[in-house]
């Protein structure tokens, strides 16, 4: 019995967790070839603050929780696959002087992170854009500034995707996140959750995070045009531009959940279209699994699956109780 669900998920190192409107699983493949499956709380703010649950800022609560939630999940994955090596006790006395030091590093490279991301994602498209206008002794309207912008982002963007893709460990985070589309599309197909059935599926999903980045790269020429039509004077105080860029990113993380849920609810010349650059660029983000990656995707789903399977789990009437894309 073929089934629309709320299930979504995120590939982890060595495993997989998976989120349903019940419950969030975590599915990881251990030193010893064993699958170790664990819970996490799925406790949804937008429950408990029923502000949060209006259309834009439910995307924004989705976003954050999601954030919050796949970085605890990514640090047990990496925990208990053995990614990271435990220390003898005598070994952590003796580098406890340490620990400060790598904290400290820690922050600055944090830090250093989000500079470097407005410096690539925010000044680096306005000073491209600045050039061209030199360059070509011209102005450009709002529109055009705004395209060429994200244009650029867009650009840098996929080239990082696609460097990082070159890595071995994050190739194998890859393989999982395939794992991951493929059993969905199984389960959402009514067929019985095997290896031999999950292999058969496609590995490109509409309501993947992938598809959610290429939504707000998109969506950010709608909102930074029309800013720059309202009030066309900003784009030309730099620092002005960039803290309103800053602001703009809640309202276009929500606008790009909403337009997301769509795409994944519905099937049709619409949502195609608006699905097509995220599901090509899932070409780069997600890779053809193997069978043992496959088991670990299975569990994972299998131990987050609603109490009754093949009723509607549309995020609609479950009214935004989970099903988190990720």
């Amino acid at each position: 019995m073929a089934k629309y669900t709320s299930i979504g998920g995120q590939a982890l190192i060595e495993g997989i967790m998976m989120k349903s409107p019940e419950k969030t699983a975590l599915a990881v493949r251990c030193p010893d070839s064993t699958i170790d499956v664990s819970y996490l709380n799925s406790g949804d703010i937008r429950e408990k603050v029923k502000l949060l649950k209006l259309p834009i800022l439910r995307g924004i609560a989705g976003f954050i929780e999601s954030m919050v939630q796949g970085y605890k999940a990514m640090m047990m994955s990496a925990e208990k696959s053995g990614f990271t090596d435990l220390e003898d006790e005598d070994k952590k006395e003796n580098k406890k002087g340490n620990g400060e030091l790598v904290n400290i590093v820690m922050v600055i490279g944090t830090v250093l992170g989000v500079a470097l991301a407005v410096v690539l994602f925010m000044l680096l498209p306005r000073l491209a854009v600045s050039g061209l206008r030199l360059l070509f002794k011209t102005d450009f309207t709002p529109v055009v500034r705004s395209s060429i912008e994200q244009l650029l982002k867009l650009t840098i963007f996929v080239i990082y995707v696609w460097a990082v893709s070159l890595m071995r460990d994050i190739k194998r985070v890859f393989m999982y996140h395939g794992a991951e589309h493929k059993t969905i599309f199984c389960y959402e197909k009514g067929l019985k959750l095997t290896v031999e059935n999950v292999r058969e599926q496609r590995r490109f999903h509409p309501r993947c995070g992938t598809s959610f980045m290429i939504l707000m790269i998109l969506i950010s020429v709608i909102f930074s045009t029309v800013i720059q039509l309202i009030f066309p004077s900003v784009y030309n105080v730099a620092w002005l531009w960039v803290i309103i860029k800053i602001l703009l990113i809640p309202i276009v993380c929500g606008a790009g959940y909403e337009l997301l849920r769509v795409c994944g609810k519905y099937d049709n010349l619409f949502t195609k279209i608006v699905s097509a650059p995220g599901l090509w660029l899932q070409r780069i983000t997600t890779k053809e699994p193997d069978d043992s990656m496959i088991e670990v995707a299975i569990e994972a789903l299998k131990a987050c699956e609603p109490a009754v399977p093949d009723v509607d789990r549309s995020v609609d009437k479950q009214e935004e109780t989970g099903g988190a894309e990720e």
